[in-house]
């Protein structure tokens, strides 16, 4: 290009020669890149495209003022992150294309990954979700005191999410060091701004959560550099939250199959003037930092490179199906011996098993946080957390905002970070408002990119304290379909709190379901100390001949009661323990001997988790069974409040009759 007059005003103030040749090389690369991959995509190579055109100046520019040890969170079109952090081009290329040398080896594409080594946290397609994740790695990296940076990115169509709101809002209540960055390129695929939002400009949020906040050009990539260097090396010293927005556009569409057609006319012209990479490249050489043969020769480097990568990772062997290594990368490998149980008992409440099991995890796991509303001094509306403070002081146990996703999106940085949380949700119901970080965030990470969430949700659960539609639902079935998440629901003080140790050993995520009615009703010996026991196994609680009553939870309670109530008719009873992992061999073996089952559930019938069990009976005891493999669950209705309809909705009001039914079959 001609040595012009940028339509950009750079200053070099407080710059060395070195510094702005090295922001050109950083800039020039990730727009080489995409050109190549433009025609990649238009040769069927690579399938899909999201072009970071026009705002290379905010990727790089951020990237190249972070320290190498700071995480960094990226959306689409944050191409300049990965090659400012010097990616292997090779990994990357082989990522686009969906090969096995790629980070996700072949189960993401595009930029749905991380890269631990450069510490660069993975985005996944809800946008939002980053946020909360960036202010747990802040928070992992304030309770260690490192003096480090987070920054995480957001589209200004993604910042119209409520996440962006609750994790702004965790981040000023708790003064995270984090830089939050819009990349404001004024469209949401073919919205235009202001059918997004009416504020006049981002900044303006930032007053209402009491956090600093700048506007900054975010094609001019010396003052992207310098403002980020500023804002970083401030709160590395003082840790706050910044919101810092850089008004750009973005050239080619939301990704190349959609198009511009939605663009004014004029206005990409408009903006191609204010090109990041151009006006970068034609200050320079005003300033006679940059000559054509210099130019030349940064432009051919690059572009070999690029080349002889591209064609070693197009001559790379596809990935092949291997059924195998799909399932043994859903979860992260768990090999920590199972620590056995003292011969000290105790007679104690299930609430207060859990909450011992809370203690005796936090005094051996000082990386352990403790987060949830209302669990600090008040304890927990359950008071399970009771006295915690006093023991492990404010850090690690934490009120938050009634920021759900935020918090488990937190959980998740965490985890980053090397850290274990145990989040309470206040109850099992109010779980929805984290419901996409558990089952599109935790539940995923690990089998697309090999990171472990070590996070366990508590959900006291459950009906039968006239709780109503909002307080009392079982919810478990929605997390047994989803791969990746553990779900454990224990129905005894001693198995809750072994149970729930070993939930904050694994690596993995765990869904931890704690039955309200039985919390303060049911009272057995539990052993003393640290314990652990096994996820994924169940336990026969009751022996029997005549048939098998397969349950989980407050189930198991009532199908004792029913054997106390005829004890003339032995059954067996196995209590499941975990959904997920599920225990067939003790489920199949029991019905092989019994010949009868009865699949019992607190939750509604239809789309229950006892519909999976009954499937899998069928399937694999169909020769042994002498009787329909029967079910049953509560009504499909909402769970009132009045204690008599609640009672005529419960499972248990139907099981005598049940029994009645399978028994004579």
């Amino acid at each position: 290009m001609e040595n012009t007059t940028p339509n950009i005003s750079f200053s070099r103030e407080g710059f060395e020669d070195s510094e702005l040749l090295d922001l050109y090389r950083a800039i020039v690369k990730p727009r080489l890149i995409e050109e190549k991959m433009l025609i990649a995509l238009r040769q069927g190579k690579i399938s899909k495209w999201f072009s970071g055109m026009g705002q290379e100046a905010i990727s790089v520019g951020t990237t190249m003022a972070m320290l190498p040890e700071e995480h960094i969170l990226t959306m689409h079109r944050n191409l300049g992150v990965f090659t400012a952090r010097d990616i292997s081009l090779y990994k990357l290329f082989s990522q686009f294309q969906g090969k096995p040398t790629g980070y996700t080896k072949g189960r993401d594409r595009s930029f749905h990954f991380g890269a631990p080594e450069l510490n660069i946290v993975g985005m996944i397609s809800h946008l939002g979700q980053q946020l909360g994740v960036a202010d747990g790695i802040a928070l992992a990296n304030k309770l260690k005191e490192l003096p480090y940076v987070t920054l995480v990115f957001s589209g200004d169509g993604g910042a119209s999410e409520g996440d962006f709101h609750e994790a702004l809002n965790v981040a000023a209540v708790w003064q995270l060091p984090v830089i939050f960055v819009v990349e404001n390129n004024q469209w949401g695929l073919s919205t235009p701004s202001n059918e997004q939002f009416r504020c006049a400009q981002f900044v303006d949020k930032g007053i209402g959560y009491g956090i600093e906040s700048e506007r900054i050009d975010g094609n001019n990539i010396l003052e992207v550099y310098e403002t980020t260097r500023y804002w970083s090396e401030k709160i590395r010293k003082h840790p706050q939250p910044v919101l810092l927005e850089c008004v750009t556009f973005r050239i080619r569409g939301h990704e190349e199959a959609s198009g511009t057609k939605y663009y004014p006319e004029g206005l990409i012209e408009k903006w191609k003037s204010y090109d990041p990479v151009d006006n970068y490249r034609a200050f320079l050489m005003r300033e006679g930092l940059l000559s054509k043969s210099l130019d030349d020769k940064i432009h051919k480097e690059i572009s070999t490179e690029i080349i002889e990568t591209l064609q070693q990772a197009l001559e790379t062997p596809d990935v092949e199906f291997d059924a195998e290594v799909e399932i043994s990368d859903i979860y992260a490998v768990h090999e920590q011996p199972l620590t056995p149980a003292g011969e000290v008992m105790e007679n104690k409440r299930l609430v207060d098993a859990i909450s011992d099991g809370l203690r005796e995890s936090m005094r051996a796991n000082p990386n352990l946080v403790i987060m949830g509303q209302d669990v600090a001094e008040y304890g927990g509306v359950f008071k399970i957390t009771d006295g915690f403070v006093n023991e492990f002081g404010k850090p690690r146990v934490r009120n938050t905002p009634l920021c759900e996703s935020a918090i488990i999106g937190s959980g998740l940085g965490l985890s980053v970070r090397g850290m274990k949380s145990v989040i309470e949700m206040q109850f099992a119901d109010f779980v929805t408002e984290g419901f996409t970080q558990i089952v599109n965030n935790l539940a995923k990470v690990h089998y697309r990119w090999g990171q472990n969430a070590d996070v366990v949700i508590r959900m006291p659960t459950g009906a039968g304290v006239q709780a109503g539609p909002f307080h009392s639902q079982s919810n478990e079935a929605w997390f047994t379909h989803t791969p990746g998440l553990k779900v454990v629901y224990p129905a005894f003080p001693a198995d809750a709190k072994g149970l729930l140790i070993r939930s904050i050993e694994d690596p993995n995520p765990v869904m931890f379901f704690e039955h309200k009615a039985l919390y303060r009703s049911l009272y057995a010996e539990v052993p003393e100390g640290y314990y652990s026991l096994p996820i994924g196994k169940a336990a026969l609680v009751n022996t029997g001949e005549v048939a098998s009553i397969i349950t989980y939870g407050m189930g198991v309670h009532w199908a004792l009661e029913w054997q106390k109530a005829n004890p003339d008719t032995r059954v067996d009873i196995v209590d499941l323990r975990t959904l997920m992992p599920l225990d067939e061999e003790t489920i199949f073996a029991s019905v092989r001997k019994t010949g009868r089952v009865l699949v019992l559930h607190e939750d509604c019938l239809t789309g229950g988790f006892g519909g999976e069990i009954s499937a899998r009976i069928s399937e694999m005891c169909f020769q042994q069974l002498d009787a329909p493999v029967m079910r049953l669950g509560s009504m499909d209705t909402p769970v009132p409040f009045a204690g008599t309809l609640e009672k005529g909705f419960l499972a248990n009001a139907y099981l005598g009759e049940k029994m009645r039914s399978l028994l004579d079959y």
